[in-house]
């Protein structure tokens, strides 16, 4: 039977009735898992206590009383460990049936979860897990203010990929590497200046855009949509100008993203890749070896651009982390270099293409440097290049060698 959720989300998507149903059956169930009652949790005391507390993350952990993180410290909640029972009590109630048989299959699954504190409205990144055969919780508190894209120190050619009518921009980056936050202040950014259709598929959704010239629909997995399937299905038939289809991690994915890019439409994604470069190999990893030309002829033709990203501790007062940026346009250069598998030719010509709003990872770290955004040893640990960075601060410029 279908189950309510009790968190505040949007019901879940009701299972296939039965053919023996009538149409007003079907319409009485919509309309109670669209009306159902929001109650609150007994767990959303301690969410409670993190908002309180203005900490970014919650862990819970049989054993451990509740660890909040502020300002980048763990530190537990004054109260008493939880044992498994309560952890069990606390934790079952926050999953749908979907989720549940998720957990059930998998030992973890990922949703959001919604707690209202003094009238505001407050969205977290759940992943339930288990761990020593005991259930856990580790949730992030997702900020309700999407930041200023000119405020989040990334490089101003980003802004001119917001101005595409079509095509593709991916954001590469670990977990963690500010992908979403940069990919929200971009929507945001169009959302400000034009008046298009952004149609967003996530799981889950993080930020809760407020419309201001754009219509923005932003559905769910699992929650308003069964599945990305389905969802980018839909997509076609709801007139949209722009799509965030969340992370490109299978074959399907992407060919669904890359085609929606071929028919007019500008599609946001993001990778778990290192560096622009080689965003392009970990595409091709996704498909056999036989469709790898066809997919580089995909790739040339339809991407905009490619922004890799890694955040840093800063050390400008009032800024607790600045994003480094790799940025690839595909300006005629690059898309020879793809089409003709040169990738290991693109690092070069990222360097040597700062007209077409290109920059590596050394020419970013030496900005936040000259700057004053981060420290030189800052700067040194994640450079890909050490000698190229210590050169780059004595003003030397290397020019690439030929490429092509």
């Amino acid at each position: 039977s279908q189950m309510s959720p009790k968190n505040g989300n949007p019901a879940p998507i009701p299972a296939p009735a039965p053919t023996t149903d009538t149409a007003a059956a079907v319409a009485a169930r919509l309309r109670e898992s669209l009306l159902h009652d929001k109650q609150e949790l007994e767990v959303d005391k301690v969410f409670r206590a993190l908002v309180k507390l203005e900490g970014s993350d919650l862990h819970l952990k049989v054993g451990q009383p509740p660890m909040v993180r502020v300002a980048g410290q763990l530190k537990p909640l004054n109260r008493p460990p939880i044992g498994m029972e309560e952890m069990v009590d606390l934790l079952i109630p926050m999953m749908d049936e979907r989720n549940l048989l998720i957990f059930e299959a998998e030992g973890g699954a990922d949703f959001s979860h919604t707690i209202h504190v003094d009238g505001v409205r407050w969205r977290f990144r759940v992943n339930m897990l288990k761990s020593l055969g005991n259930i856990g919780l580790v949730a992030r508190r997702i900020n309700n203010f999407i930041p200023d894209f000119r405020g989040l120190y990334l490089p101003e050619s980003i802004e001119q990929l917001c101005h595409y009518d079509q095509g593709m921009v991916l954001l590469a980056g670990v977990t963690g590497s500010g992908k979403s936050t940069t990919i929200g202040s971009m929507l945001n950014y169009i959302n400000g200046i034009y008046r298009k259709h952004i149609l967003t598929l996530e799981d889950p959704i993080e930020f809760i855009f407020t419309e201001d010239k754009s219509l923005i629909n932003q559905r769910e997995i699992g929650q308003d949509v069964k599945d990305f399937e389905i969802g980018m299905k839909h997509a076609v038939r709801e007139d949209p100008d722009i799509i965030l289809v969340g992370e490109l991690r299978d074959e399907e994915t992407f060919m669904t993203a890359i085609h929606a890019a071929e028919t007019g439409h500008l599609v946001f994604g993001t990778i778990h890749a290192s560096s622009a470069s080689t965003t392009i190999g970990r595409i091709l990893d996704l498909f056999p070896e036989e469709m790898h030309n066809a997919i580089r002829s995909a790739i040339a033709f339809n991407m905009k651009g490619i922004i890799a990203q890694k955040l840093l501790r800063s050390i400008k007062p009032g800024v607790p982390r600045v994003p480094t940026c790799e940025v690839m346009t595909f300006s005629p250069m690059i898309r020879k270099l793809v089409l003709e598998g040169n990738d290991h030719k693109l690092p070069d010509a990222i360097r040597i293409g700062e007209e077409d709003g290109m920059q590596d990872f050394t020419m970013s770290l030496k900005g936040l440097i000259d700057d004053e955004l981060i420290d030189r040893p800052t700067a040194f640990a994640v450079a890909p290049n050490k000698d190229a960075l210590k050169m780059a601060l004595k003003g030397i410029d290397v020019k690439a060698p030929g490429i092509l």
